[in-house]
């Protein structure tokens, strides 16, 4: 048993590093867009602060468009893109470009929903002493809202952590390949478990930071 394990460790530890070689590359992409445009589905929202309805209803439906489809298809739909964009439609680097789609409308979503939750009397305190809606944005919304920020990244994380192991199966390199290779062409049940069990503690620890970054962030605890 531990000779399989032992012969597949470098293995897996090279594919744990493509793992999360693609985390590294989508999540702080995801955020880093998906925050913005979040923030401009909440904005212009028909009861919101732009009231810019027709905008929002097509913002609306190409964020719903990327989301509904299933993320094995996406990646499968978007060949000639990925292609276009990173020169090849296989690799850990290629396996990125369909996890940042995916990723970018899903936090969206997050951010719109967290923005929604702010306390709408501290907005109107804050535009009663004549703030800007930048400020608004900035000052009131963000920081009322950064505990449920820091708790839409951990849940990303954690999901696309889940999503990173279907690129093992268009040649994207990862965990899920080393799990195709060793789980299914080999059967290796040993090496299975132990892959299973390394996979469980990153998502217990990744979860784990998350929620002391979360409590450190929110005023109410």
């Amino acid at each position: 048993m531990l000779d399989n394990v032992i012969y597949a460790w470098p293995e897996l530890l090279k594919s744990l590093g493509e793992t999360f070689y693609m985390l590294v590359l989508t999540i702080p992409i995801a955020v880093a867009i998906g925050t913005p445009l979040g923030t401009l589905l909440f904005l212009t929202r028909p009861d919101s602060f732009l009231k810019w309805p027709k905008f929002y209803v097509l913002l609306n439906g190409v964020v719903n468009l990327v989301r509904s489809f299933p993320f094995l298809i996406l990646m499968i739909a978007i060949i000639p893109f990925t292609r276009l964009v990173v020169g090849t439609a296989l690799g850990t680097t290629a396996a990125t470009v369909p996890m940042i789609i995916n990723a970018v409308p899903y936090f969206a979503r997050f951010i719109e929903q967290v923005l929604l939750d702010v306390n709408r009397g501290v907005v109107e305190a804050a535009e009663s002493m004549g703030a800007n809606k930048l400020q608004i944005v900035w000052k009131v919304l963000y920081t009322e809202a950064r505990s449920g920020i820091a708790n839409a990244v951990t849940i990303v994380t954690v999901s696309f952590l889940s999503y990173s192991t279907v690129a093992g199966l268009v040649g994207g390199g990862g965990i899920g390949d080393f799990a195709i290779r060793y789980g299914y062409y080999r059967y290796q049940t040993d090496v299975m478990f132990v892959t299973i069990v390394i996979m469980v503690l990153f998502v217990q620890l990744f979860q784990f930071t998350g929620n002391f970054v979360v409590r450190k962030l929110d005023k109410r605890l």
